[in-house]
């Protein structure tokens, strides 16, 4: 049981913490900046709370060791970054298919390749789709280290109820930076788990009675996507998060996801100390998308401004959900570059003064 207390940490140690807090079992993972401290600290922490870890020899074999251990039962979970992230795609498709309550925590780095070791939000696409098939996954936006203890803990309770992978998307500023945020024990706060259950070699009464990722036929891999389509429909409305924010009478959108969303709520605050009708709009999952709020969001509105330290990955999202509607879409578009409040402030001030 963890004691409730403020910690000053970096966001890496708060997965970690966040990771035994949800009574997970076992991390299997492979050193990659800037996630790297996840097992370390998993480490440093696991003997005392009796829990596993192992090195693999590279992520992939981290997301297939982290894929059987779910199936016995565990409460298992893996993380990684950028050409890590990219040599997962496989094991998080396998998932996809054979419906394992997988979590996985991404903290993104700058792409394409190796890049750069510090940030970016160029991995938003690769985590919310992955490779082949079409993305049955959960995806949490975390904007501070806060929401990397509450998600990572709310990750394993959507996996499990769900029986969908589920992930923790964050970056490297949250990764290695440290701020301050409340460690607490869930089921002291009233939040019930999800028991974890073998998969394997067990009579199965719900359905789940075949784990296949391999079909004979196109008929026969049809069918069975369209169980899942059915399934991933259901579940969207009930997992579903975004902040919206002085939206109502907004002549002005502004719209971003995860750490880049902290430097629009200071620019939007401010805005609105100076009176100016500039509304805030954050997706928390980006997938699945919510397409019906972000529309009723920015149906008043005379411009959308987005954000985002990506070419254009947060933008082809928000354009699909916006189809229809006749509000112009501006982008501030910063890959591998951090954006702060002033330049927010800043990009939106000349955006309005040249509104209509």
């Amino acid at each position: 049981m963890l004691e409730k207390k403020r910690m000053f940490i970096t966001g890496n140690e708060a997965v970690a913490w966040a990771a035994i807090a949800a009574k997970a079992d076992a991390l299997f993972g492979y050193p990659i900046t800037p996630q790297t401290e996840v097992m370390q600290y998993w480490t440093k922490y696991a003997p005392k709370y009796n829990k596993l870890f192992l090195q693999t020899e590279d992520e992939l074999s981290a997301g297939y060791y982290t894929l059987g251990a779910v199936m016995t039962g565990k409460r298992a979970f893996t993380s990684t970054s950028g050409p890590g992230n990219v040599l997962m795609q496989e094991p998080m498709s396998m998932a996809e298919m054979m419906r394992i309550p997988i979590v996985f925590v991404i903290q993104q780095r700058g792409g394409p390749s190796t890049a750069t070791v510090i940030y970016g939000q160029q991995e938003t696409t690769l985590t919310a789709f992955g490779g082949n098939g079409e993305g049955f996954r959960v995806v949490y936006s975390t904007a501070s280290h806060q929401e990397l203890f509450d998600y990572t803990i709310k990750s394993f309770n959507t996996a499990w109820k769900y029986r969908f992978p589920t992930y923790v998307l964050g970056d490297g500023y949250q990764g290695k930076m440290r701020e301050s945020l409340m460690v607490y024990d869930p089921e002291e706060e009233g939040i019930e788990f999800v028991a974890p259950y073998s998969l394997a070699g067990r009579a199965r009464t719900d359905g789940f009675k075949h784990y296949r990722n391999t079909y004979n036929t196109e008929e026969e891999l049809y069918d069975i996507l369209q169980a899942h389509i059915k399934d991933y429909d259901a579940m969207t409305p009930k997992v579903v998060e975004w902040d919206t924010r002085w939206c109502e009478d907004a002549d002005t959108v502004v719209i971003s996801h995860g750490i880049v969303s902290r430097s629009c709520l200071a620019a939007c605050t401010l805005f609105q100390s100076e009176g100016q009708k500039v509304g805030y709009f954050r997706p928390i999952t980006i997938r699945p998308f919510p397409v019906k709020e972000i529309r009723e969001a920015v149906q008043k509105a005379k411009q959308v401004i987005l954000f985002e330290s990506a070419q254009g990955q947060l933008y082809k999202m928000l354009t699909e959900a916006l189809y229809g509607l006749s509000v112009p879409i501006k982008s501030i578009l910063r890959p591998g570059l951090g954006i702060t409040t002033e330049e927010v402030y800043r990009e939106t001030s000349n955006l309005l003064s040249r509104k209509g």
